[in-house]
């Protein structure tokens, strides 16, 4: 029995998230199609996040148990092969047989990309959030600060999901702003449930000059989830790299 790590790359668009579901395409289940057609075994993939509907990723990482002779460096080719346009597979290795992709991260690094002009965009409407009225940056980066470090995020966490602890450790989070697109990437050793969007959410506000960036610190303090922002849409945010 081998266990296969894969590295891919996905457009969330026309999904309904990494996790099966009853209903609707999700990209668990597509990837499993792939992999019991060409193995023709019964196959379980594990998946190192459960991105949400909509949500894209870069560096997403998988693992699955198979008896399969297929070497294991040429299931990334295979499986292209079988696997619509949206999912691609970047790299297919062999790894040790305790290798879980969710259990044994030890971070992730995640994106999300804001179009800040007066009009929406037509072509990239998929993967950029459309804000109108011009964000200050600097108070963003200055309201970055507040994040990083272990802190209980429950401010910053949508209803749904069972968690064990609420704390979570910020290592980075920073904004790159380049003409009228604003990046801001976040990493940490793990995220609650749409615990990034809503760190979002809570950064615009500040753009917004509604609140100031100490303000962040009371925000977190109060574990108070009406105190923070909104939770924004989907399609703005990105997995970037997961960390072992």
């Amino acid at each position: 029995m081998k266990n296969i790590k894969l590295t891919l790359e996905y457009d969330g668009s026309n999904y309904q998230g990494w996790q099966k579901q009853k209903v609707g395409e999700t990209v668990q289940g597509t990837l499993e199609k792939a992999i019991e057609g060409l193995t023709k075994e019964t196959i379980e993939v594990i998946g190192s996040s459960r991105t949400d509907s909509g949500v894209h990723a870069k560096g997403f990482v998988a693992n699955f148990k198979t008896e399969s002779s297929i070497p294991s460096n040429k299931f990334r080719e295979a499986l292209n092969y079988r696997l619509p346009d949206d999912i691609v597979i970047l790299n297919s290795e062999e790894v040790s047989d305790d290798f879980h992709s969710r259990y044994s991260a030890k971070g992730k690094t995640y994106s999300y990309s804001i179009i800040n002009r007066d009009v929406p965009p037509a072509i990239s409407r998929n993967y950029l959030y459309h804000v109108k009225k011009r964000l200050d940056t600097k108070a963003m980066e200055e309201a970055c600060k507040y994040f990083i470090g272990t802190h209980d995020f429950n401010a910053f966490k949508s209803s749904g999901g069972s968690v064990k602890t609420t704390v979570r450790t910020i290592t980075d989070l920073h904004i790159e702003n380049k003409e009228d697109i604003i990046k801001i990437y976040v990493t940490g050793d793990g995220f609650l449930y749409n615990m990034v969007r809503i760190i979002v959410g809570t950064l615009i506000i500040v753009g917004n000059n509604k609140i100031e960036p100490c303000e962040i610190r009371e925000i977190i303090d109060s574990r108070d989830r009406k105190k923070a922002g909104i939770c924004v849409p989907p399609n703005g945010l990105i997995l970037e790299k997961v960390y072992y």
